[in-house]
């Protein structure tokens, strides 16, 4: 027997419902740090209403909320090959500002809908994953910053790893009707109009659209989504006409970079064109003096990365290696070596991917976990090789003009 839910039944929490091609959507606005939003989601999957439910989660985060194990299951050399690690480090950045919000408030952040995805199942309900992939929205939120801001919001996100203060009032209440991720980015996602429109507006029109793709017969889905997606998503499940798989085929579009990076090219032809002419005009001392420069700064600077990131010896030498070999393979960061020598050389066992959350949270468990160094080798060695690239450069032009 099913009763119809009375508002009692949603605790209070904002919803709003509406029909569309024959089905009828009721979204349910919750808080992601709040116990109230999990009874709220308890009572309404148990009312026998809905016939399916849909929940603010992509795959990655559904499996890291309900399968302790999941991140034990992760290919870090695919990782590392497919060039992954920066999203890669924005997630770890990510789980260690809920891990903090746990801490403080006695309760896991998107509880609720770690409940919403274990309740469908338990009732035999069509559960549907209706957020986009979080490393697709971080790489487009990359893509659409200036190369100033990407150093601002990199930084910033490095900085929340190891920030011990307790999570501000404000950003608590604000977290109450917003979004975990607009969230975990603070202040600079309420500055920065381009990453809100990722962040939320885009999503906003992903879930939407994803909500009319279903195609399991569901007369009366239940979306359980962030408070702040409310509006959003109902304005665009009501208006929107354009066909479902294509926009979210869109919106989950990344821009390859172009297959020619004109200018890495140009830099390295102005390196070695300058190198070249001064073997050409300053005989072959001034030559060998401007490839030591080049070799010696890229190189060692590379180097110094891996050994700050207290990678393996021959990580580092691989970083030495590589770097001042970048001319010829510019697509390729010496990062992307060293790591993967890196990871073979100290393969990650079971316990770093079990420890992975709490380690991401202060420095030295970066350098204790092995999953966390093969990332920092990754980035400090591309941080030497870029900083070696600059001022190989600029050496050489003294030279030359000297």
């Amino acid at each position: 027997m099913t009763t119809e839910p009375t508002t009692d039944a949603f605790a209070g929490q904002p919803i709003v419902e509406l029909e569309r091609d024959g089905v009828r959507y009721t979204l349910l606005g919750t808080a992601h740090v709040s116990k109230t939003s999990i009874d709220a989601v308890l009572a309404a999957i148990d009312s026998g209403r809905f016939d399916a439910v849909a929940v603010e989660l992509d795959e990655q985060r559904h499996k890291a909320l309900t399968n302790p194990d999941a991140l034990a299951q992760l290919d870090l050399v695919k990782v590392i090959r497919e060039r992954k690690v920066a999203p890669f480090a924005a997630n770890l950045a990510l789980a260690a500002y809920q891990r903090r919000l746990a801490e403080q408030l006695d309760i896991e952040p998107g509880a609720e809908l770690k409940a919403a995805a274990t309740e469908a199942v338990a009732r035999n309900l069509h559960l549907q994953l209706i957020d986009r992939d979080v490393g697709i929205t971080f790489r487009r939120i990359l893509q659409g910053l200036s190369w100033w801001d990407r150093m601002k919001l990199i930084g910033g996100l490095a900085g929340s790893l190891f920030d011990k203060e307790d999570v501000s009032e404000d950003d608590i209440e604000r977290l109450k009707e917003g979004d975990m991720l607009e969230s975990s980015f603070g202040d600079f996602a309420r500055d920065t109009p381009s990453l809100y429109a990722t962040l939320i507006d885009e999503r906003d029109q992903y879930m939407a659209a994803k909500l009319r793709e279903r195609d399991d017969g569901a007369q009366h889905v239940l979306a359980v989504v962030g408070a702040g997606h409310l509006k959003g998503m109902a304005k665009y499940l009501a208006d929107e006409t354009r066909a479902p798989a294509a926009l979210t085929a869109e919106l989950a579009h990344v821009a390859k970079k172009r297959n020619i990076p004109w200018i890495t090219i140009v830099l390295m032809l102005l390196i070695c064109g300058g190198i070249a002419w001064g073997f050409a005009r300053g005989g072959a001392d001034l030559g060998k003096d401007l490839l030591l420069q080049w070799v010696l700064w890229t190189g060692g600077l590379a180097g110094l990365g891996a050994l700050l990131a207290r990678g393996h010896l021959l990580s580092i030498l691989t970083a030495a290696v590589a770097a001042p070999l970048k001319p010829f393979r510019p697509g390729l960061p010496p990062g992307m070596f060293s790591a993967l020598v890196e990871v073979h050389l100290r393969k990650p066992a079971y316990p770093d991917f079990l420890a992975l959350r709490d380690d991401a949270q202060t420095l030295g468990g970066w350098y204790r976990n092995r999953v966390c160094r093969v990332v920092l080798v990754f980035l400090l060695t591309n941080l030497g090789s870029m900083a070696g690239v600059w001022i190989s450069g600029a050496a050489i032009v003294r030279k030359l003009l000297g």
